[in-house]
């Protein structure tokens, strides 16, 4: 099927992108990139995904083929403007999975899903962010000697020819400022938890977001709980995702990321 009718079917292409065949009969996993980031850091999901998982990278303003528009500095609209777009594919079973910043973004719309009595996602994934719970005003990325180009260097995940070179930098930090603002405006505290399974991810070795502070995150459901350590630090390696992404397909194909 093309044209418009199969666009509609898929959401907003601005928004959604996938990088290989769709898996029209299976469960569709919207994939929430890190603060600064884009889809393209899913690209690669695709080939390790099992045939039943379908995987949708969302991609925020202010980067990659939608860099000529401003990124949000807001939750709300974003959430808003993301339900809209992506409204058509919650027709079919889905679940959230968010790395960092994503993590958040994902939680929100989960809770935003909910309040607008909207399809629920089947489970939450979380990796790389520290649970809600331990959210007290201040922020690892704020008030540094060094500033936020520090920060940056201190989570790894940056490649060296963007570092090296000031006007990419410039660039990354500019989205980069305006995701955490997202973040650190937020001061969201909902009244009730999630009611769906919830499932962390989280490196071994990560500065921010180590085992101890990601385990909060039960607090945020009344269902299933699980934490699986990854090895390495805040940003996993071909081998961690790969940990991930097998850890969501059994648990979507035995039936346990169920509400």
């Amino acid at each position: 099927m093309h044209g418009p009718q199969s666009q509609a079917l898929n959401g907003d292409r601005r928004w959604l992108k996938r990088f290989g065949r769709p898996a029209p009969g299976g469960v569709q996993l919207l994939c929430f990139h890190s603060g600064g980031a884009g889809a393209g850091m899913f690209r690669h999901w695709t080939q390790l995904a099992a045939p039943g998982i379908d995987i949708v990278a969302v991609q925020l303003p202010g980067r990659a083929d939608r860099f000529g528009e401003p990124p949000y500095r807001r939750m709300k609209p974003l959430l808003d403007d993301l339900i809209t777009a992506a409204g058509p594919l919650f027709a079919r079973p889905f679940a959230l999975y968010g790395t960092s910043m994503g993590a958040r973004v994902a939680w929100a719309l989960a809770h935003a899903l909910r309040e607008r009595a909207l399809p629920r996602p089947r489970a939450l994934y979380v990796a790389a962010s520290a649970a809600p719970c331990l959210d007290d005003g201040t922020w690892s990325w704020e008030d540094r000697e060094d500033g936020l180009e520090g920060y940056v260097r201190e989570m790894g995940g940056t490649p060296a020819e963007v570092l090296a070179e000031p006007q990419l930098l410039a660039v990354l930090l500019g989205t980069l400022d305006a995701d955490l603002t997202v973040l650190s405006t937020h001061g969201f505290r909902p009244a009730t938890p999630l009611d769906l399974p919830i499932h962390a991810f989280a490196g071994s070795q990560d500065p921010e977001a180590p085992p101890d502070r990601m385990i909060g995150w039960k607090a945020e459901t009344t269902a299933r709980f699980d934490l699986t350590p990854i090895p390495g630090g805040h940003f996993f390696d071909r081998e961690g995702d790969r940990l991930v992404i097998e850890t969501i397909g059994s648990d979507l194909g035995t039936g346990r990321g169920q509400p």
